[in-house]
């Protein structure tokens, strides 16, 4: 009887050693909206890097560059379905969706990197993100950050308002691409692995993408003379992963939390890492393009353009009015100190849109 029960003892042993094993191996798949070619990449890849060190023995995250797994713009789909676990993304490429999207991802002359780091960790930002991709099965975790985007890069000047007039130019968002409207330009949608060959045939009078470094690594340099700045029409930029609901909840709670820690992480890398890169891309962009920028008249006429189109968007979706209210209360707070400490606190206190406008469009 003794040989028996220790038979079952090390046959109990066994099954628990086999479910551990098996829980030390799970494993998801994650792709990216960019491909190796764009330095956008290298977020995502940290993230993942983080990650997997934080969550070894748990799960191991295996990354696949955009492209190779689905279609960048079919990685929302992928995640929703279950197909992959994960998807880096931009939210601003899924505003068809829910017009909260745009918000998410960046604003026209409103937030820069530090107004969305503080607002993603303290003043409820990351709530309205997993409000948003909840609806769509989906766990989001915001884990990086750029300041605004470089501006356009075009074969003619373009130093004015003036000279957007009848200009075809590429650029992502929906606030962002109905203000080029209004200032007489023309939008064009499209991949970011497309924009180089379209300049360079002439599809398009100019592009904007990302920042600098992202910029360079694009090659726009090489098909354009001119880069206009700054760049008003994104003042800053998140980035996250999309993750499967079901995937997520079969994790344990310490391995989410340890996601959530390189996340965290990440956010903060990211904004001193890219603005590195920013820096050292416009001294490199400073050596073979012309770099003009718009004055502060044409900034401030931009500014209140923009602050229409935000109230105009945000009035027509009561989720993207929710995102904006959000943003618009943060910024109304933290102008308080900002103010006070100001010139030596971080950036500008914008002069943003009617934030009643925007909470009576949220209540409705």
């Amino acid at each position: 009887m003794r040989t028996k029960s220790l038979k079952t003892g090390v046959f109990t042993l066994a099954l628990i050693g086999a479910g551990v094993a098996a829980q030390a191996e799970t494993s998801w798949q994650m792709t990216t909206t960019w491909p190796n070619s764009l330095e956008l990449i290298e977020m995502d890849k940290h993230f993942v890097e983080l990650a997997n060190k934080l969550t070894t023995g748990d799960l191991k995250i295996e990354f696949f560059e955009g492209g190779s797994l689905v279609p960048a713009g079919e990685v929302f789909g992928a995640v929703e379905s279950g197909t992959i676990q994960a998807g880096g993304d931009w939210p601003g490429y899924w505003a068809g969706r829910d017009a909260a999207f745009s918000p998410l991802a960046t604003t026209a002359s409103l937030f820069n990197a530090v107004d969305y780091v503080n607002w993603i960790q303290q003043w409820g930002g990351k709530e309205l993100y997993n409000e948003v991709y909840g609806k769509f099965g989906m766990v989001y975790l915001p884990y990086a950050v750029t300041n605004n985007e470089s501006g356009f890069h075009t074969k003619e000047p373009i130093r004015s308002i003036a000279d957007l007039q009848g200009k075809r130019l590429r650029l992502s968002g929906l606030e962002q691409g109905r203000l080029l409207n209004q200032l007489g330009g023309s939008q064009v949608s499209m991949a970011g692995g497309e924009i180089y060959q379209s300049l360079e045939r002439g599809v398009i009078d100019g592009a904007e993408f990302s920042t600098p470094n992202v910029d360079w690594s694009g090659g726009f340099q090489q098909v354009t003379q001119y880069w206009a700045t700054p760049g008003w029409h994104q003042s800053a930029s998140v980035f996250g992963v999309m993750i499967n609901k079901q995937a997520w909840e079969a994790l344990s709670p310490e391995t989410r939390e340890k996601l959530e820690i390189a996340a965290e992480a990440n956010l903060m890398w990211s904004l001193s890492f890219t603005e590195r890169r920013a820096n050292d891309a416009y001294k490199q962009f400073k050596e073979v393009n012309e770099i003009t920028r718009m004055d502060d008249a044409a900034l401030a006429q931009i500014q209140t353009m923009a602050n229409a189109v935000i109230e105009e968007v945000a009035c027509e979706n009561p989720s993207s009015a929710k995102v904006y209210l959000s943003q618009l209360e943060y910024l109304q707070d933290y102008a308080n100190w900002r103010t006070a400490s100001a010139p030596f606190n971080l950036g500008r206190d914008p002069n943003g849109p009617d934030i009643e406008k925007i909470r009576a469009c949220a209540s409705k």
